[in-house]
C-alpha cells in the first residue's frame, strides 16, 4: 500500500542528533579550529571591515586611537613620573609600551563575552566554525594595536631606546595569539550563556589595570614581588615588554606565562567541547 510507512532498509544512512561526548567532542573542537584557519582570509576581511565601518566618515579613521593614546601617555607620564619620582627617560618608554600592550589586552577581553552574541545573525544563518568569530576579533584588535605601535616607536626614537633580544619576542607574540584565542573562546561561551558577563568583565579589567604593573614598574615592590606572578596579565606583558626595553626575561616569568596559558586552554577546550552545540540556542 502506498500509504503504509516505509521501514528503512538495513544499512541506510541515518542522522545522529545525539550530542558528542568524550574524545569525539574534543575532536570536533579541533575540527572547528582547523576549519576556522582554512577560512582565515574571511576572518581577515571581516576584521578589516569592522575597522572601516567603525570609522566610516572619519578623516583620520583609526589614527584617532593613536592620537588619544599619545595624549594619554603624555598626561600619565607627567603625573605618575612625578608621583613615583621616575626619570622620564626610562619611565616614558616603559609607560608607552605598557599602555599600548594593555590596550590590546583590555579591549580584547572586554569584547570577548560578546563575540558570539554580536554575531548571532551570521551563526543562525549559515554553518560556520565558531572560531572564525574569534579570529575576527583578534585580527581587528591586532590591526588597532599596529596603529598604536607608532606612538611607541616615536617615544623610543625620541629617547633613543634600542630594543634588545628581539628573537625572544617572537615566541612571546605566538603565546599572545594562542592566549587570545583561548580567552575569547572561554569568555565568549560564558557570555553567550550569561548576559551579565560584559559589565562584570569590564569591572574586573579596570581593577586589574591598577593591580598589574602597567603604569608602575615591578621594581617598586620590594617585599612579596613573587606574588606578582599570580596575576596572569603580568607575565604576559613582561615577556614582550622586557626584551623591547633591553631587559632579560626571567625563567620564572616565562614559566608563569606558560602555566597560565595551559590553564586557560584546558578550560577553553573543555567548555567548547561541552557547550559548542548549544551556542546557537543561547544567542
Amino acid at each position: 500500500m502506498s500509504g503504509a510507512p516505509q521501514v528503512p532498509k538495513s544499512g541506510s544512512p541515518t542522522l545522529d542528533l545525539s550530542p558528542l561526548r568524550g574524545f569525539r567532542a574534543i575532536g570536533a573542537v579541533f575540527e572547528d579550529m582547523f576549519g576556522a584557519f582554512s577560512l582565515l582570509p574571511l576572518a581577515l576581511a571581516l576584521g578589516w571591515l569592522d575597522i572601516k565601518l567603525r570609522y566610516r566618515g572619519s578623516i583620520l579613521g583609526p589614527f584617532w586611537l593613536t592620537i588619544s593614546t599619545a595624549v594619554m601617555i603624555g598626561a600619565l607620564g607627567a603625573v605618575y613620573g612625578t608621583l613615583f619620582h621616575m626619570d622620564l627617560r626610562s619611565y616614558l618608554p616603559f609607560l608607552s609600551l605598557s599602555l599600548v600592550l594593555w590596550g590590546y589586552i583590555s579591549t580584547l577581553v572586554n569584547e570577548a563575552p560578546s563575540i558570539f552574541s554580536q554575531n548571532a545573525s551570521a551563526l543562525h544563518a549559515m554553518r560556520m566554525p565558531l572560531m572564525v568569530n574569534v579570529l575576527r576579533a583578534i585580527i581587528r584588535n591586532t590591526l588597532i594595536l599596529l596603529h598604536n605601535v607608532v606612538v611607541v616607536a616615536l617615544v623610543f626614537a625620541f629617547f633613543r631606546v634600542i630594543p634588545q633580544n628581539l628573537l625572544s619576542v617572537l615566541p612571546a607574540l605566538v603565546l599572545w595569539i594562542v592566549d587570545s584565542m583561548a580567552v575569547c573562546v572561554l569568555l565568549g561561551l560564558i557570555g553567550a550563556r550569561f548576559r551579565d558577563m560584559p559589565p562584570l568583565v569590564s569591572s574586573v579589567i579596570q581593577i586589574c589595570f591598577f593591580v598589574t604593573p602597567v603604569i608602575w614598574k615591578p621594581s617598586l615592590i620590594h617585599a612579596g614581588a613573587q606574588y606578582l606572578l599570580i596575576d596572569p596579565f603580568y607575565p604576559l606583558l613582561e615577556i614582550i615588554r622586557a626584551p623591547l626595553l633591553g631587559e632579560v626575561t626571567g625563567v620564572s616569568i616565562w614559566a608563569a606565562a606558560m602555566v597560565h596559558s595551559l590553564l586557560v586552554w584546558i578550560l577553553a577546550i573543555g567548555f567548547l567541547a561541552r557547550f559548542r552545540a548549544r551556542v546557537a540556542y543561547w544567542i
